[in-house]
C-alpha cells in the first residue's frame, strides 16, 4: 500500500457522528460489484448442493416429488428463517463481523448494511439480505427433509408458527390503529 493511500485510510478512519452515512473512497469503492467474492460464495453453494444431492442418492433417499403440504411448510419456514438470519434483532450478533448497524427496523428487526471488503463484505451482502439468504434457507430446510424429516418437520413447524404469529401481530396492531 503506498504511503498516500496509508494516509488516506487514516484521514478516512474519522468515527465521528458527522462522518456516519457520509460518502467515502472505501465505500465508493466497495459498491462496485464483488464478481469474485460472488463467484466464490456461489462455487460454495453449488459444491455443497452438490455433494449433499450426492450422499441423498447414495443413500437413495431423494424423495421423488415434494408433497403439497411440505412445500408450504418449507415454503413458509424458509420465509422466517431467512428473516431471522438477515433481520433479527438478537442474531445480529452472528452477523457482527459482516454488517454495521443503521437503525431498528420496528417488529424486533434491524437495518443493516454490509461492511469491509472482499469477502468479508460479500458475505455481509448475503446475511444482510433475506431473499439472498432465503434460497440457502431453503436448501439446509430440504436437505433436512432428506436427511432428518422428523426433527426438521418439528423445527420447520415451529418456524411456520412463529411466521403465523407474526402476521397475526400485524394484523392486530393494524386493526387496533384504526379503532
Amino acid at each position: 500500500m503506498s504511503r498516500s493511500r496509508s494516509q488516506q485510510r487514516q484521514h478516512d478512519g474519522d468515527f465521528s457522528i458527522e462522518k456516519y452515512g457520509a460518502k467515502t473512497r472505501e465505500k465508493e469503492e466497495c459498491d462496485e460489484q464483488l464478481l469474485a467474492e460472488y463467484a466464490s460464495l456461489l462455487g460454495f453453494y453449488v459444491a455443497s448442493v452438490a455433494v449433499l444431492t450426492g450422499m441423498a442418492m447414495e443413500q437413495d433417499r431423494l424423495p421423488k416429488r415434494f408433497r403439497l403440504l411440505d412445500l408450504a411448510l418449507l415454503g413458509i419456514a424458509t420465509h422466517k428463517l431467512s428473516r431471522l438470519v438477515a433481520k433479527d434483532r438478537i442474531t445480529s450478533i452472528l452477523r457482527a463481523p459482516f454488517v454495521n448497524y443503521i437503525r431498528s427496523a420496528g417488529a424486533g428487526e434491524v437495518e443493516e448494511e454490509p461492511r469491509g471488503r472482499g469477502i468479508q463484505r460479500g458475505i455481509g451482502h448475503l446475511i444482510s439480505c433475506p431473499y439472498c439468504t432465503a434460497p440457502w434457507c431453503a436448501t439446509a430446510l430440504a436437505f433436512g427433509f432428506v436427511f432428518g424429516p422428523r426433527v426438521t418437520r418439528f423445527m420447520a413447524g415451529i418456524l411456520a408458527s412463529v411466521t403465523i404469529s407474526d402476521f397475526l401481530h400485524r394484523g392486530y396492531l393494524a386493526t387496533k390503529e384504526k379503532t
